[in-house]
């Protein structure tokens, strides 16, 4: 089964604790702090293979960790790094944070590289915080946490030129003839469950033409496979309208192109926007009057509104020539640049916004501190030393946190909770 769309968990290695150890030899009676610095962890990377056309791997695994850093050693060793975790996706992926929506990636160029995940710095060990005061330190840093995200993978392929229309009005037998595209064919509705792409040669450069599967009134809403159709669409510059002109199945051909840029309109509004050609597709089961009638009224309908009609037969290639040397022509014409999905998620704004302190009365002289950095804080700071108690209390001063207990009535001989910990309040 085609899969152009996954939910998955990511997440980047931890940094390796600082170890703490000290210099025990003959003869060397005080050797003095020794312990290492942990390694980094690894990088959760993307990288784009040519190879792949579809997510179908992420349906089978959702979880991907790169490695942790390892712990430093006694001796000033540090440990090891965590090794990097490389992920290959097809090309055109846009990747998503789940919760927002916001885009984090576009991976629209062959052979690129995308590092989404940082892995976490290593923690220093204890002989970084020998001082001359305090010649035996017996904490370490810990390695930083990892980074983890919840993201959404989204295929959105890249062509040129779109081709679409309703189920079984001859997509695929057209690209199959004017591309090296081998789309498998049958008469039966939604034949094609994926896009195909394909490779139009032509003199002066070819372009790509992408046969969107099969729409559905309601497709913009999610009806049928609506989502996963309509999203191919979106990097496209020129928009075809294949219509079955000889309404072999009973449609009208204006009411399909009418309810398509209807839904193409309601799932994105800029995409209606394209420049739109139709190609009136089954002409070779018209004759006479029909053909001429059919012809003139789509004619009198669209190409007032600037939207060619080009009537052919994807069967016996009539008229086929004429429609591809006319969207080439658009195409040559409207010097657009490539549909690039901007990167509008960064992680630095995530950790901003969860590094905000928490300070509130839980009860009558009971006060309590949280967040993030005020955890790690206590990690790496040995409040036991009277100069790693100063330290700290000059962390609480600078960051305003003691301004805000004071706002909420603090005084002298209250208490202060952090994380398991407990203080009294003096100024």
């Amino acid at each position: 089964m085609f899969a152009d769309r996954a939910e998955i968990y990511i997440r980047s290695g931890k940094g390796g604790d600082g170890h703490v150890s000290f210099r025990r030899e003959l003869y060397v009676p005080a050797g003095g702090p020794d312990g290492g610095d942990g390694g980094k962890g690894g990088d959760f990377i993307v990288e784009v293979d040519e190879g792949l056309n579809t997510l179908s791997d992420f349906r089978f695994k959702r979880k991907y960790s790169a490695e942790d850093g390892q712990e430093g050693g006694k001796r000033r060793c540090s440990g090891k790094d965590g090794q990097d975790l490389v992920v290959k996706v097809p090309l055109g992926t846009v990747i998503r944070e789940k919760e927002s929506g916001k885009v984090i990636a576009d991976m629209s160029k062959p052979g690129q590289r995308e590092v989404i995940l940082r892995g976490g710095r290593g923690g220093k060990g204890n002989q970084h915080y020998a001082t001359a005061t305090m010649q035996a330190p017996k904490y370490a840093q810990p390695g930083q946490k990892a980074q983890e995200l919840n993201v959404i993978l989204e295929l959105k392929v890249i062509a040129d030129v779109g081709l679409v229309g309703f189920p079984n009005v001859g997509k695929s037998t057209l690209l199959s003839r004017v591309t090296n595209a081998k789309p498998k064919i049958a008469n039966y509705h939604f034949t094609t469950l994926r896009p195909n792409l394909g490779v139009v040669d032509m003199e002066g450069g070819g372009f790509v033409i992408a046969d969107i599967p099969g729409l559905i009134e309601g497709a913009s809403q999610g009806l049928g496979l609506g989502h996963e159709f309509l999203r191919h669409i979106e990097r496209t510059k020129v928009i075809v309208h294949l219509v079955d002109a000889a309404s072999t199945e009973g449609r009208d051909p204006i009411e399909d192109i009418n309810k398509i840029n209807e839904e193409l309109a309601a799932y994105n509004p800029e995409i209606a926007k394209r420049p739109q050609v139709i190609a009136a597709n089954k002409m070779d089961v018209l004759f006479g009057e029909d053909e001429h009638t059919v012809i003139q009224k789509l004619k009198d309908t669209y190409e007032t509104k600037g939207i060619p009609v080009f009537p052919i037969s994807a069967v016996s290639g009539k008229g086929v020539k004429e429609l591809l040397y006319h969207v080439k022509g658009m195409l040559d014409n409207l010097n657009q640049p490539p549909v690039v999905f901007e990167r509008e998620f960064f992680l630095e704004d995530m950790a901003s916004s969860n590094e905000p302190y928490s300070v509130w009365k839980e009860e009558e002289h009971l006060f309590v501190v949280e967040g993030p950095r005020i955890e790690r804080m206590l990690g790496y700071t040995n409040l036991e030393s009277e100069k790693g108690f100063e330290f700290f209390q000059r962390f609480l001063k600078d960051n305003g946190i003691l301004d805000e207990l004071e706002a909420l009535g603090i005084e002298e001989g209250d208490t202060v909770r952090m994380y398991g910990l407990q203080f009294d309040y003096y100024k």
